[in-house]
């Protein structure tokens, strides 16, 4: 187990039982340091990301008596990992609940204009492609605030977020669309690739385009937070919308998506969560797939809301895109470290 640095534990994981095998073909490869300070398999994360992270865990604080209230009686004996992860998913809720409105409108094109945070190193330009940011059902680009944030404070200068219409019926539409959207970024931005960090629903449909629509010519590096790439059966009741049945088990998307995959040039990175109270069974956040690069990342602590806020877990994302190998052929890799 990891050090614990300000309530913040960095740990090297196993995958889950149904990833080991492909985990034994694993190919070892020389690490990096990174901006954000990792070193073999433990991270630990910058000052001022720490400081972020006690922040975020203290203002879920005064929300555990009202969890304590809410929970019944049989989970009253609820660890308080679990106590923290839930006030902590409320507190989100409540303040992207104020800065919805403020993420419906499309953002203005233009260079982010954020400093750089003391220290940080720039990389060279062909070492850091636009990313693009997609966010998850029913929601919009204002979730990716704080990691948009730290992502240009930590060198990423060029940023778009894809707001899709939450009317949105179709995975393999959303995917066109956002093809013709990273389109633009290249034509725009003058890179041949770009890099696309897609949380929950969002992943799933930059996914798609990549393995079905010819987008890993595009897409360097691929980060999905909290996606159900094996389909979810939470909220049954959330069927009578198309695009919630094709997030099922077994929906004809999914299985276009367990489809070969030769050759495929993306590097996929997936966080799954312990806590996540979207995803059933908790596995489905975990990419499986004898042709595609994979990383999976299990984070220890947070619930599903949590994915693209906490700041431990934009300082992993930050490593991946940093430490991606855009030239390595596809071998089938899965791994895992426990961020809590």
């Amino acid at each position: 187990m990891g050090p614990c640095v300000q309530g913040i534990r960095y740990e090297a994981s196993a995958p889950p039982h149904h990833l080991r095998a492909s985990h034994a073909r694993t190919v070892d490869r020389s690490r990096r340091d990174s901006p954000g300070g990792r070193t073999g398999d433990r991270a630990v994360p910058p000052r001022a990301d720490r400081r972020s992270a006690m922040k975020v865990t203290q203002a879920a604080l005064p929300l555990l008596p009202l969890c304590r209230r809410l929970l019944p009686d049989r989970l009253a004996d609820l660890s308080l990992t679990l106590l923290k992860a839930t006030a902590l998913e409320l507190a989100i809720l409540a303040g992207h609940l104020l800065l919805y409105p403020a993420g419906i409108v499309q953002e203005r094109r233009g260079p982010a204009t954020v400093p750089l945070a003391p220290g940080a190193a720039r990389l060279p330009a062909e070492a850091k492609p636009p990313v693009v940011l997609l966010h998850g059902f029913i929601d919009n680009r204002s979730v990716f605030l704080l990691l948009r944030r730290s992502l240009v404070q930590h060198g990423r200068q060029q940023i778009e977020s894809l707001n899709y219409s939450p009317l949105t019926c179709d995975i393999r539409i959303a995917a066109e669309l956002l093809g013709r959207h990273i389109e633009q970024v290249c034509e725009r931005t003058g890179s041949e690739r770009v890099d696309v960090v897609g949380h929950s629903l969002g992943g799933l449909i930059a996914r798609y385009y990549v393995q079905r629509l010819g987008g890993d010519a595009r897409v360097r590096t691929l980060v999905t937070l909290g996606t159900p790439h094996s389909g979810t059966r939470v909220a049954p009741l959330a069927n009578a919308h198309p695009i919630v049945r094709q997030m099922r088990p077994g929906s004809p998307v999914l299985e276009e998506l367990a489809l070969p995959a030769p050759g495929c040039r993306t590097h996929f990175v997936s966080f799954w969560s312990d806590l996540d109270h979207i995803m059933e069974p908790l596995e489905t956040a975990c990419i499986e797939h004898p042709d595609l690069t994979v990383q999976n990342v299990r984070v220890s602590g947070v619930g599903h809301l949590a994915l693209p806020v906490h700041p431990a877990v934009a300082t992993r994302i930050r490593q991946a895109l940093d430490t991606a190998h855009p030239g390595e052929p596809a071998t089938g890799r899965a791994e895992g470290l426990t961020v809590a």
